[in-house]
């Protein structure tokens, strides 16, 4: 299997960044880290041993970021504000590097955004915040509203960053077409202690007519064992 390691000093973080990228060809995926995870997590808990067919017949390209979580959302140290301020930098790090590299490896136009538990934040963010830009978005037993872990704060600088927020603030008949013509994928356990945050950001985006499926798996699923399984169903496509 194709493997590449990238590293670059960036003008927006104001530091090194690391990502890895996994297969040659295929539909492009941004794929996050859990909560203060690291570029390479999904390599060392079996997530790319599970996809390795659609990587090595050319029909899948991973490009696995690296987190900032303990600059920003997990900094507990700070305030809200700043923890917002550093992700707002995460956000244009994002956008403005990491997918002009994925372009230049790849000219497929497909782009899809994935992550697991906190990782899953990060992809519907994205996705949510840049619909013109990402076909499919994939959360495996996410958190969608970030108040849940900044204490219930929220103001200006956090709302742009908090999908559970800012799909009901969106009225801009464009964008929110453009979001219903997305490929949205909420997967969660049936006993899992975040099931009752997908079901109710499932709530906010059904009120905005945004289509997305919700797939509520039985038992625990919030473990890497039961993520290799959900990705391998949805990363394709959905049940």
């Amino acid at each position: 299997m194709h493997r590449e390691h990238h590293r670059w000093y960036s003008p927006r973080l104001e530091r090194d960044m690391e990502l890895l990228v996994f297969g040659h060809a295929g539909a492009r995926a941004l794929v996050f880290p859990s909560s203060m995870g690291r570029f390479f997590e999904w390599e060392d808990r079996g997530m790319i041993g599970a996809l390795a067919e659609s990587l090595e017949r050319g029909w899948l390209q991973l490009f696995c970021v690296d987190s900032v979580d303990r600059e920003s959302w997990y900094a507990k140290h700070k305030h809200p504000d700043d923890r917002a301020h550093y992700h707002s930098r995460y956000d244009a790090y994002l956008r403005d590097e990491v997918l002009p590299l994925t372009r230049l490896l790849n000219d497929n136009p497909f782009l899809m955004t994935t992550g697991a538990s906190f990782g899953a934040y990060h992809a519907l963010t994205f996705a949510l915040r840049y619909p013109h830009l990402v076909n499919r978005a994939i959360g495996m037993s996410g958190v969608y509203d970030i108040r849940e872990v900044i204490d219930g704060y929220t103001d200006q600088h956090v709302y742009p960053f908090n999908p559970a927020e800012f799909i009901l603030g969106e009225h801009d008949h464009g964008r929110l077409e453009t979001m219903r013509r997305m490929d949205i994928i909420l997967a969660v356990g049936r006993e899992d202690r975040l099931r009752g945050n997908n079901e109710y950001f499932s709530g906010r985006l059904w009120s905005k007519n945004v289509w997305h499926a919700l797939r509520i798996w039985d038992g625990w699923a919030h473990d890497w064992p039961f993520w290799q399984q959900m990705i391998t169903v949805y990363i394709g496509g959905h049940d």
